[in-house]
């Protein structure tokens, strides 16, 4: 299973599955499934409460023996068992996301486009990747008209290339649904001048003049 599709199901479970069973399945079906999907996104956040992982080994150890008043002997395997343990190896090595195999699974899934001979997986794998080296090398020496990996714009670019936005104001990416205009308020409309003008690079140049203008006064 390739990193994207793990990642995919890994959101599932937790944010979509409790919604799509609440109206179908038996309540106290459901009520066991839920609490399963709400140990993993307790489990995958990204600050751990030690306190938390011990009521989580407690729990855990309840919660698959009231799965298995409900689901056939077929469905513990050994994936299943793996949950016992998760709250534990949390304990130990800190928050998952740090450790997971997500980015791990997803270049192995890239290695594996590259095979072309199924005889000789791991000569094709070694064949792309010195190929597509090469390209990413040579590409770097042809003029800057021509698209590369390297100069070519990102498919969630969408400022239009307006050069009189600044970048702490750009917003990449298209807007779904109809778009909401808000007027801001004198308190915000403050907040956010003070920002622009503590915090963005573009006007070093208007700090400098202000500062030289204020000395010349004294």
């Amino acid at each position: 299973m390739s990193g994207l599709k793990s990642h995919d199901n890994h959101i599932l479970m937790q944010q979509l599955l409790p919604v799509a069973i609440r109206n179908i399945l038996p309540k106290h079906v459901r009520s066991i499934v839920m609490k399963l999907c709400c140990y993993y996104k307790k489990l995958c956040s990204k600050v751990l409460n030690p306190n938390d992982l011990v009521q989580m080994e407690n729990d855990i150890g309840k919660i698959l023996c009231d799965l298995e008043r409900i689901f056939p002997p077929s469905f513990f395997d050994i994936m299943i068992h793996l949950s016992v343990h998760l709250a534990t190896e949390a304990k130990l090595g800190g928050p998952v996301h740090y450790r997971w195999m997500y980015p791990i699974e997803r270049y192995l899934a890239t290695l594996k486009s590259y095979v072309q001979n199924k005889s000789k997986p791991e000569g094709s794998i070694a064949e792309g990747y010195l190929a597509e080296e090469c390209l990413s090398f040579c590409s770097l020496y042809i003029s800057s008209d021509v698209e590369t990996i390297h100069n070519k714009t990102s498919r969630n670019h969408d400022d239009g290339g307006d050069e009189n936005v600044l970048p702490i104001f750009s917003m990449p990416g298209r807007p779904i649904g109809a778009t909401n205009v808000e007027r801001l308020n004198y308190d915000i409309l403050a907040l956010a001048h003070s920002y622009v003008l503590f915090n963005c690079s573009e006007i070093d140049f208007l700090r400098t003049e202000h500062l030289t203008v204020v000395r010349r006064r004294q």
